[in-house]
């Protein structure tokens, strides 16, 4: 199935929006194939600032309709208390609550940006968009991460080479409690690592430990401005290491 059948026999969607490569192909897909789309963005401790930043400015691209909903994760002890399905219960959350704003908005078919690079089987939130019968249109018609960095890049789309972020939850260790504090910190280390040059990088937290995780090609410079990265984050952490593997995929 091509992405323009799918929205001519669903021609009115509500969008599960976060800026990313994926769901910022999407809400341009949508558009271009003459779809009714309203993108919805779900702000909340676990996305970083940038991210709802992106989104607004390619929603403003597009003059696509766009809304924000807040949303108190850490409202919810099956998520702050950080078990190994975590993802399950804040995609169910999340979800729900834009499906509620969708449908009194008028929109009962909701898609994502699962694509179909994805592993499936591996994420728990998966099993929250089936429950609530969320559609991946870029899965059901196979288009792969490259496959829509690609058409991104070719639509003039500045996600076109976003790199691949993971909200600020993941940074800290399962079991561990996610608090606005260690959320906060996690997203100051990671704007500073970002203003030194790195890119896809993640400062992982492990009590009151950071652990610092760059791609292979990066971790020379990680050395050449270790008394700068230490001075800034020694103001968050009790240490900081250095993950010498890497984080190539």
């Amino acid at each position: 199935m091509e992405l323009s059948e799918f929205f001519r026999v669903n021609p009115k969607v509500a969008l599960a929006f976060s800026g990313g490569v994926d769901s910022a192909y999407l809400l341009y897909a949508a558009l271009q194939n003459g779809a009714n789309v309203h993108a919805y963005y779900v702000k909340s401790a676990f996305q970083p600032r940038f991210e709802l930043t992106d989104a607004q400015r390619l929603a403003t691209q597009l003059k696509a309709d766009m809304t924000v909903l807040n949303l108190d994760v850490l409202a919810c002890p099956q998520i702050w208390e950080n078990p190994p399905d975590r993802c399950y219960y804040c995609k169910k959350l999340l979800f729900g609550r834009i499906t509620d704003r969708a449908v009194a908005d008028g929109y009962t078919t909701l898609i994502d940006g699962t694509n179909a690079s994805d592993d499936v089987a591996d994420r728990p939130g998966v099993r929250a968009l089936h429950e609530l019968s969320v559609r991946s249109p870029l899965r059901e018609c196979g288009l792969t991460k490259d496959e829509i960095r690609r058409l991104s890049r070719e639509a003039g789309l500045f996600t076109w080479n976003k790199p691949t972020y993971a909200c600020l939850a993941t940074r800290i260790s399962t079991h561990e409690a996610i608090t606005q504090e260690k959320l906060e910190r996690t997203e100051r280390a990671e704007d500073f690592l970002f203003s030194l040059g790195f890119t896809d990088f993640r400062v992982r937290s492990v009590q009151d430990n950071a652990r610092i995780q760059v791609p292979s090609s990066q971790l020379a410079m990680v050395l050449e401005k270790k008394d700068q990265i230490l001075r800034k984050l020694k103001k968050f952490y009790a240490s900081v290491s250095l993950d010498l593997e890497g984080r190539d995929e």
